[in-house]
């Protein structure tokens, strides 16, 4: 079906194409590198068509307070990619193609030092500490970006519920959807066979739709570094997002705001009844098998101040985030994340920053109620999970362009949901360099 879909998807863009499609053209980038513009051949290679992205973050974390031991641990990733004009490239009008592998090592803290948290300390890590493939996508731009299409490899969360990996907590990193149900919506670094396009509403902001295989096989090793096709899929993951982009203070004050939705056709394990209809924990018969897995979810940005006219991203900027997923298969069945961003902290260092942010991951209720109802007939005694809080405050250093040392700290109340966890406070420290 996939490859029927690719056909035609090509078949559209030629026939577009050659009716005289027109986009605007890619402008320069404007992203501060360590190494400068290697004496002027990074300007030389972005007019032939060719615009190379490298970076590399790492993550430390130490918790002196919580969980089994008290240790430290570093994790990091490579990330280099590149994106290649076609049209300079090989005369395909207003298309690109974007190319990203990323490497990852480290360790992970809330496994090291037994944290039993629901959400990550290190965003960084997971996902397979190697080598993959992350992107490797065509995007074509239509009628002057009315229409935009998208379709290659790459993940939902590069283009739906998209949101910035600031922090070093995995609560208020990326896109929310696959912080939330994870085991069948895969963030970056996975990437997955699909496709996304995008219709601009002039005056408002956007509609868009996607679909993108499913199947587990992306997150394993084999022909990890190749744009292979894997059998055996599962479904088909079907986002939808609408956006309203307002700008307000005559430009200087833009916001986004987004709301979407997902469907999966995939099946899952019903969370508490069996085959039977019965409670699985108590009868030990296989789980029913649920088709049909869906969600939806916002993600609200707005500058509420400006400091600089020079600089754009002068000033506060406040952030809401929410998400939920279906009660019948998602173990973790609502998140939700609110902060703020101010750079300018200081007019001697305009390009520093600061963030804090203020979540929760909750449990759905089904296993809950579950759990406790487990511990009632002596069957335990059972971990009863519900909410786990966690707060993050960080300052961004920017002591040279291409630089960023954010240190930070994190504080989870009832880890993993349950208060029989310790809450845990974690010393962090994230480097963003870009060469």
């Amino acid at each position: 079906m996939w490859r029927a879909v690719a056909t035609l998807i090509t078949i559209i863009v030629g026939l577009l194409v050659c009716n005289g499609a027109y986009a605007q053209k890619p402008t320069a980038p404007s992203e501060p590198w360590l190494l400068g513009n290697w004496g002027g051949f990074r300007t030389h290679l972005f007019e032939k068509g060719v615009d190379f992205q490298i970076t590399y973050v790492s993550e430390v974390g130490y918790n002196p307070v919580g969980g089994a031991k008290s240790l430290a641990t570093y994790t990091d990733q490579v990330a280099v990619g590149a994106t290649l004009d076609l049209e300079k490239l090989i005369t395909l009008p207003n298309s690109l193609l974007q190319i990203t592998y990323t490497e990852r090592a480290g360790r992970n803290l809330v496994e090291d030092a037994g944290l039993d948290t629901l959400q990550l300390v290190q965003e960084v890590y997971g996902r397979g500490q190697t080598v993959r493939l992350t992107q490797f996508y065509l995007e074509h731009r239509f009628f002057n970006d009315l229409i935009n299409l998208r379709w290659g490899r790459s993940s939902m969360g590069d283009s739906f519920a998209v949101f910035s990996c600031d922090f070093q907590n995995l609560t208020f990193c990326g896109s929310q959807p696959g912080n939330l149900v994870g085991n069948y919506i895969y963030n970056w670094p996975i990437s997955q066979w699909g496709a996304r396009v995008r219709v601009a509403i002039d005056g408002f902001g956007y509609v868009q739709a996607g679909a993108y295989d499913q199947n587990e096989q992306y997150l394993g090793y084999e022909n990890k570094l190749w744009p292979v096709w894997y059998s055996g899929s599962t479904g088909v993951l079907l986002p939808f997002e609408l956006a309203w982009l307002p700008t307000f203070d005559n430009g200087r004050l833009p916001g986004s705001y987004k709301i979407g939705a997902w469907y999966s056709t995939s099946a899952l394990n019903d969370l508490i009844f069996d085959v039977n209809g019965n409670l699985a924990a108590l009868t030990g018969d296989p789980a029913m098998q649920r088709r049909g897995l869906y969600g939806g979810y916002l993600t609200f940005q707005q500058q509420v101040t400006r400091n600089s006219s020079s600089d754009p991203n002068a000033g506060l900027k406040l952030f809401l985030n929410a998400a939920v997923a279906d009660g019948e298969t998602s173990a973790t069945s609502f998140q939700i994340a609110a902060g703020l961003l101010y750079t300018g902290t200081f007019s001697s260092r305009p390009h520093d920053s600061i963030g804090f942010a203020i979540g929760t991951t909750q449990v759905n209720q089904r296993l809950t109620d579950l759990q406790n109802l487990q511990n009632a007939m002596g069957l335990g005694p059972v971990p009863v999970r519900n909410s786990e809080y966690v707060m993050e405050l960080f300052y961004t250093i920017a002591p040279v362009p291409g630089l960023l040392i954010r240190p930070n700290v994190q504080y989870i109340a009832t880890p993993g949901a349950t208060s029989q966890n310790a809450n845990i406070f974690v010393l962090g420290l994230k480097s963003v360099i870009s060469f």
